[in-house]
């Protein structure tokens, strides 16, 4: 019986760590391609799009608004839900959306999804997305809203068209004259984090105009719902000519460094994307970017910060437009010398924001204020107070013209009429906080 009942326990022992080791290979690849496929939704920052104000992670719905008055078209839930979600694609449905822009079903989806820049991702990063979404997201029962594009603006088989023209299927290939790191950033860049997609001109047809460093205009700034998405090539005045790696760093990591602070649509790839990212990626993408000639020709001499206009400020120059509403509602906060507190405060002086051709960004902030950036959990202790209510179209005019052109920024100045068209078309920034979970 001892005998017995010793077999018996020798063989519930054996196979037990025989399961255990058939198994466990297999769940820690898993585990692996399921972290690896969640690092890169952070990169993508997929939660941003696919998720609303006080709504659940990638379960769709945000409103996106067409140029031009053309419609509205809402963003998909892409949590594993059968039926609302994507719990019915296989890997190749999942890789043909992704990468092509076609849904299961077959119809084609609007470029508003990236997926001219998803092109370039490799089979093994599609197929750790697809681990991610599968296995560790929360299915969600939201149904996506219709689509509101009237007839015949909403027919979807133009969109083959546009793809012909305008899109592009091929993956990443790694230039070998380049270093690995610039590869890596290069591939960072342009694939998950899709910054061409808001930093890049569109043409006519709304396609970007260049999706590699192959193309001048690639990154040189881009117009997207009345924001002016910065020139992130190396001009010195209105790009990052000024800036180092670590300041790149610093800005993707924390949303703040000595020359300015994230704003609009900047602030959601603070909060859900670029801090969460590793030393090593940053870095690459820093040494991307740093890599990008200049575009712009009639900058001039590098910007010099311009001493003598906080004595005109304190002076003569009070009498100019707008010097008046910037003592009283600016200086506080941004100094007389326009050199703030950064990287906390973001400075008015040599800010590319500010030197921007495109004041549009400028004007929205004065109007609308800014959204809290939060890292690490912890939102900001300073952010930019709206001033739509306090202000009208001349003052704020006046003042955003008054900042252009101080400290030695030397940009052109701005009408009422331009405020009054971004007045209209915004809202204010929200001031309650939210953080999505994307589990």
């Amino acid at each position: 019986m001892v005998r017995s009942n010793l077999r018996s326990c020798l063989l519930v022992a054996f196979f037990f760590v025989f399961s255990v080791f058939q198994s466990e290979p297999g769940a820690s690849a898993t585990k692996d391609l399921v972290q690896k496929g969640e690092y890169l939704a952070r990169a993508a920052n997929c939660v941003a799009c696919h998720s609303t104000y006080g709504g659940k992670a990638f379960s769709g719905g945000l409103l996106m608004a067409l140029p031009f008055g053309l419609g509205e078209i809402y963003a998909t839930n892409i949590t594993p839900h059968p039926e609302a979600g994507i719990g019915n694609y296989t890997l190749e449905d999942f890789d043909a959306a992704m990468r092509l822009g076609v849904a299961k079903d077959g119809h084609m989806l609007y470029p508003a999804m990236p997926y001219p820049s998803y092109a370039v991702m490799s089979d093994d990063d599609i197929a750790a997305l697809y681990a991610y979404f599968m296995e560790a997201v929360e299915p969600v029962a939201e149904p996506t809203p219709p689509n509101d594009i009237p007839w015949p603006l909403n027919a979807r088989w133009p969109l083959k068209i546009w793809n012909y023209f305008f899109s592009t299927t091929d993956q990443y290939i790694a230039d070998s004259a380049q270093s690995a790191e610039w590869n890596r950033g290069a591939y960072l860049v342009q694939g998950a984090g899709h910054c061409g997609s808001c930093h890049t001109p569109r043409g006519i047809f709304f396609q970007e105009a260049s999706f590699s460093e192959s193309g001048d205009s690639f990154l040189s700034g881009g117009v997207l719902d009345f924001w002016s998405a910065g020139n992130l090539r190396q001009d010195m005045n209105t790009g990052l000519g000024r800036w180092s790696k670590s300041d790149i760093i610093e800005y993707l990591k924390t949303g703040h460094n000595q020359f300015g602070s994230a704003f609009g649509t900047m602030t959601e790839v603070i909060n859900y994307s670029t801090q969460f990212l590793t030393e090593e990626d940053l870095g690459a993408m820093a040494v991307y970017l740093a890599s990008l000639s200049p575009v712009m020709d009639d900058e001039g001499p590098t910007y010099a910060y311009d001493p003598a206009d906080e004595d005109d400020l304190r002076a003569s120059r009070l009498e100019s437009p707008g010097a008046l509403i910037y003592m009283q509602k600016c200086m506080a906060c941004h100094r007389p010398d326009g050199q703030a507190a950064s990287p906390y405060i973001p400075p008015l002086a040599g800010n590319p924001a500010v030197m921007d051709p495109d004041p549009s960004s400028l004007i929205n902030i004065t109007l609308n204020g800014t959204q809290r950036i939060v890292v690490g959990g912890v939102p900001n202790a300073y952010w930019m107070p709206r001033f739509r209510n306090g202000l009208s179209d001349q003052d704020i005019a006046q003042v955003v013209s008054f900042i252009r052109s101080g400290w030695g920024n030397k940009a052109k100045s701005v009408s009422a009429e331009e405020v009054a068209v971004i007045r209209s078309g915004t809202t204010a920034a929200k001031d309650k906080v939210q953080i999505l979970k994307m589990k």
